[in-house]
C-alpha cells in the first residue's frame, strides 16, 4: 500500500529535520499542509528541505509554488473545488504540460467517491478508524459500506484518520489503495521510528508504485 505522510498544521519541534529523515528512509509522498502560512513562510519551509526531495512534496496552499520548486503536486480542499471554472481549467492545463504532476483532494462522505473526476490521481477519505490522538473522534463509516464503496469507485482511495500499524491490513482488505498518516506520526514520541514501522507494514501489501 502507498504510505503517505501529512504534516501537522501546527509547528512541530525539529519538524524539518524529521521530514528530511523520512525522505531518506523512503517516503515518496509528503503533504505539506500549513494553511496559515503566508507564501513567504511556505517558501522558507521549502528552502530548508534539500531540493532533491522537492519532487516528493504535495502542497495544500500557495499552489503556484509547485512550478518554482518542481514539487510533486497540489492538494485541493473542498473550498478549492468550489472555486472558479477558470482555476479548474488552469489546473487541467498544468497537468497536460506536466503529466507527472499529482493532484489530490479529500472527501468525508462515501457518496463523493461515486462522482468520478479524472483530475484527481488519488483522494483521501476520512475518518476511517476511531482516533487514538488527543482529539477524540469516531469513524464515520461502517466497514461493509467502505469495502463496497472503494471497490466500486474509480478513484485511488487513501484511508485517513486513526490509521496505525494494527489496522493497516484491515484498510487493505477494505480496498484502500494507500494509508495517510498524520497524528499517528506527529503525536508519536519518536516520529521517525513510527514511520519505519508504518512503512514496513504498508509494504507487506501491494500498491501502485507509479503514483
Amino acid at each position: 500500500m502507498k504510505t503517505i505522510v501529512l504534516s501537522d498544521q501546527r509547528s512541530v519541534d525539529n519538524e524539518i529535520d524529521i521530514v528530511v529523515r523520512l525522505f531518506e528512509l523512503g517516503l515518496t509522498s509528503f503533504h505539506l499542509r500549513k494553511s496559515h502560512y503566508s507564501k513567504q513562510k511556505m517558501r522558507n519551509y521549502l528552502d530548508k528541505i534539500p531540493s532533491v526531495y522537492h519532487n516528493r512534496i504535495i502542497i495544500h496552499s500557495h499552489h503556484k509554488l509547485v512550478k518554482k520548486y518542481n514539487l510533486k503536486g497540489i492538494h485541493l480542499s473542498s473550498k478549492d473545488r468550489r472555486s472558479s471554472f477558470k482555476n479548474w481549467l488552469n489546473i487541467k492545463s498544468l497537468k497536460r504540460r506536466n503529466p507527472f504532476l499529482r493532484v489530490s483532494t479529500s472527501f468525508t462522505t462515501i457518496s463523493e467517491l461515486n462522482k468520478y473526476n479524472d483530475l484527481y490521481d488519488y483522494v483521501f477519505l476520512s475518518p476511517i478508524f476511531d482516533s487514538t490522538s488527543k482529539k477524540k473522534y469516531q469513524s464515520g463509516f461502517k466497514e461493509y459500506s467502505l469495502t463496497s464503496a472503494t471497490q466500486r469507485s474509480n478513484y485511488n482511495v487513501v484511508a485517513l484518520g486513526g490509521v496505525d500499524v494494527d489496522n493497516i491490513k484491515k484498510a487493505f482488505n477494505m480496498g484502500f489503495w494507500g494509508c495517510g498518516f498524520l497524528s499517528t506520526i506527529w503525536n508519536s514520541p519518536n516520529p521517525v521510528e513510527k514511520f519505519q514501522q508504518l512503512k514496513l507494514k504498508c509494504n507487506e501489501f501491494q500498491y501502485n508504485p507509479i503514483l
